[in-house]
């Protein structure tokens, strides 16, 4: 098992103060398939009490209501997991698996990983440039998926801030420059049009000295996971080429970025929001005693409500 301290800071200002914010943040790394989250602490100012839930797809969410005066917005999150590596040689092609795949179409459990969603929709360009690399059901899933990462990560520039939070995967088709999101959903509508369960995962990349990665490392991460049939789910990062397997750490899963954004929320107020986001991950000796500080709540009740604005979101690079 490899360790990792993860810091995620987050800071919200705004052009001018505002009555009342409401914000969730899908920041604590999963403890399941080969990883175990041992700490973890996001802590918020001005102050607040921090509630937790799952969501539907099992994601730890933390969210709170600032409901006080305030000129920005600062939370800090920092988390000691541990990831086991494995050797994808382990994996083995087999051109039977479509049979096993075809039935998944029928069980509801696999619908959300199969049908288009939000960002990862079949389009007119899509569709031109899966002709145009000859991605289809030519060989067994298995070195298709391989394939498809290749062909991605081969065709497309890596380039911050060439598309938005909300782009649409046309806008990087086009273009052929993107960042890891844009990868991640052409990769999922790719899949699923084969006929193989996606899924997007939201999390971090641990990058080192040594490794030659195009993906930013002082922000957060995104890559696919494929479902085969004796195998489970495998990780595909289409940014770097690469398989999941030892410096990828999952924080949160969904039918794509719709569902797992780092920071999600609303403020009240006549202001505009500026959004500055740091990440660090680093190789950590040992995992601390588990448990989780949450700070402690001050509410000062709002003095008036104005104009109701959405938070800005991170784009995922």
């Amino acid at each position: 098992m490899t360790t990792y301290a993860v810091h995620h800071h987050t800071r919200y200002r705004y052009s001018a103060s505002v009555n009342e914010s409401v914000m969730e943040a899908r920041m604590k790394p999963r403890s399941d398939d080969g990883q175990m989250c041992h700490t973890f602490q996001l802590v918020v100012s001005p102050r607040v009490l921090v509630h937790t839930y799952a969501d539907h797809m099992d994601n730890e969410v933390h969210w709170f209501n600032v409901p006080s005066k305030q000129g920005q917005l600062v939370m800090r999150a920092e988390s000691l997991v541990e990831v086991q590596p494995w050797d994808p040689g382990l994996l083995i092609p087999d051109d039977a698996a479509w049979t096993a795949l075809d039935r998944l179409s029928k069980d509801p459990a696999y619908w959300d990983w199969l049908a288009p969603s939000h960002f990862a929709v079949q389009t007119e360009s899509l569709r031109h440039f899966a002709e145009s690399e000859g991605i289809q059901r030519s060989r067994d899933p298995l070195r298709i998926l391989y394939a498809v990462n290749q062909c991605i990560y081969d065709a497309f520039e890596y380039v911050p801030a060439s598309t938005e939070v909300d782009s649409p995967i046309d806008v990087a088709l086009t273009s052929r420059r993107g960042v890891c999101q844009d990868y991640t959903h052409i990769f999922i509508a790719l899949t699923r049009h084969l006929g193989i369960p996606c899924r997007y995962v939201s999390g971090y990349l641990f990058h080192g000295e040594d490794r030659q990665d195009r993906s930013a490392e002082d922000a957060t991460h995104a890559w696919a996971e494929a479902w085969l049939p004796d195998h489970g789910w495998i990780g595909f990062d289409p940014t770097n080429n690469l398989v999941a397997q030892g410096r990828h750490i999952r924080v949160a899963i969904g039918r794509d970025y719709v569902d797992v954004p780092p920071t999600k929320g609303v403020f009240l107020g006549d202001a505009t929001s500026e959004l500055d986001v740091g990440v660090q991950v680093t190789l950590a000796e040992r995992p601390a005693p588990e448990e989780e500080l949450i700070p402690p709540t001050g509410w000062v009740p709002p003095e008036d409500v104005g104009s109701e604005q959405q938070q800005q979101q991170q784009q995922q690079q």
